[in-house]
């Protein structure tokens, strides 16, 4: 069977120079014209919305254009560094002066395109050393350009040169955000969660697959189907069978996905010093892979929990500290919390110094989180000063106040109000 050559810049209505911008544009406007939502049970809208998005799929990755651009179309099979050297004329010594005429491109996109079929030529004299290819009234010596026949040439081109069979696919990651609170997040713990998970299909073992199959329709039992490239053919690996020339009757339990869906609980250890948004692999414990593809992994996005008297900001604590008027003014050693003691009611003495402002931050060394990636390592606390003015009633306290202002006629708005 062979698939015809596809123009994904026409089919987008770009040209071939356009800019991935251009791309992702001229994809939008026409899917949101052809999209099946907005054309209910309009077949000729859905077969034009999957045109454009198989030419968006190939043409908005950079890796795909390029293979498509050298070759004329573009399938998972093609050996990047082979369609690299077939355009530029010098696969395996042959393409540049070898046996196409005038340096011949296989491209499809300008250039002199190969003049005859290769689907016509009878390989089996080729091999050696001094064989004819008969068909087309053109000879070459096997051992003039090419070492060996065409179809070895150009089977190099796709998966290697030889035919790919359908192997292990890995699982895919999962992630799940999970709440931490504030002491667990601090000191360490354990924490748990239920998760979902693709695990292997217990009926098919993973093979997607059971009995023995039947003959591909696609390929009709060969594994191989033929693919145009301007006027040039190439047998790549069916697309349907994955090359194993058989159509297996998909397993009933998990619908030919090779997994079923599951519920699991964990349980997992939360390390000391864990901080907010820290992510935590677990490895394996992600979706199971099929065909004996090894599972993903699982990643923990931690929320860590608040706290109403210290907030954290990496591994510090800070915490607000109401003093009096007389303590920020004389100095005094008073008692603050931190976060030592298994139930979180640690205090120490701070020195407050004379003359100590609201929102001045002094600091406790080492009183705050151990580290999470440095043993032995903690953060410091670092206390903010709040002062708190009394509540003056009787006419003593206030006349002592006014004795103090009296005393100390000092203006804290000069400073201020010099600046306007």
């Amino acid at each position: 069977m062979a698939t015809q050559t596809k123009d994904y810049y026409s089919t987008l209505g770009v040209k071939r120079g356009a800019t991935a911008e251009d791309i992702r544009k001229a994809f939008r406007k026409l899917a949101r014209r052809y999209h099946p939502d907005v054309n209910p049970n309009d077949k000729r809208a859905e077969e034009k919305f999957k045109e454009i998005s198989q030419a968006n799929d190939v043409l908005s990755d950079a890796k795909k254009r390029k293979i498509y651009d050298q070759v004329g179309f573009y399938s998972d099979n093609i050996d990047p560094a082979a369609a690299e050297a077939a355009a530029h004329g010098g696969y395996g010594g042959g393409f540049a002066g070898g046996g196409f005429p005038g340096g011949a491109r296989a491209d499809g996109r300008g250039g002199q395109e190969v003049p005859f079929d290769f689907g016509g030529f009878d390989f089996s004299d080729f091999q050696g050393s001094g064989g004819h290819a008969r068909g087309g009234g053109a000879q070459e010596q096997a051992g003039g350009g090419f070492g060996g026949s065409f179809k070895d040439i150009f089977g190099g081109m796709f998966s290697g040169g030889h035919k790919a069979a359908r192997g292990p696919r890995p699982g895919t990651d999962l992630e799940y955000q999970v709440s931490v609170d504030f002491w667990s997040a601090v000191r360490g713990g354990v924490a748990r969660l239920e998760i979902q998970r693709q695990e292997m299909c217990p009926a098919c073992k993973g093979k997607s697959a059971t009995g023995g199959g039947s003959e591909c329709a696609e390929c009709h039992g060969t594994g191989q189907v033929t693919q145009m490239g301007g006027r040039m053919k190439f047998n790549i690996q069916c697309p349907r069978c994955g090359g194993t020339g058989k159509q297996q009757s998909g397993c009933p339990t998990c619908n030919g996905e090779g997994v079923v869906v599951r519920s699991e609980p964990l349980e997992f250890r939360i390390k000391a010093g864990t901080r907010d948004g820290q992510r935590i692999r677990l490895a394996g414990k992600g979706n199971a892979g099929t065909d004996g593809g090894a599972a993903g992994d699982l990643y923990l996005i931690v929320k860590v929990g608040t706290h109403p008297v210290f907030t954290r900001v990496a591994d510090d604590i800070h915490v607000t500290v109401p003093v009096t008027m007389t303590e920020a003014a004389l100095g005094a050693k008073i008692d603050v919390p931190t976060i030592d003691t298994h139930d979180g009611g640690g205090r120490t003495q701070l020195k407050i110094p004379p003359g100590t402002q609201t929102g001045q931050k002094l600091r406790l060394r080492e009183k705050g989180v151990p580290s999470a990636s440095r043993e032995g390592m903690r953060g410091d606390e670092i206390v903010e000063v709040k002062i708190v003015v009394p509540h003056v009633q009787d006419e003593r306290s206030k006349e002592i106040l006014r004795e103090l202002a009296k005393l100390n006629p000092q203006d804290p708005r000069a400073e201020l109000l010099g600046e306007v």
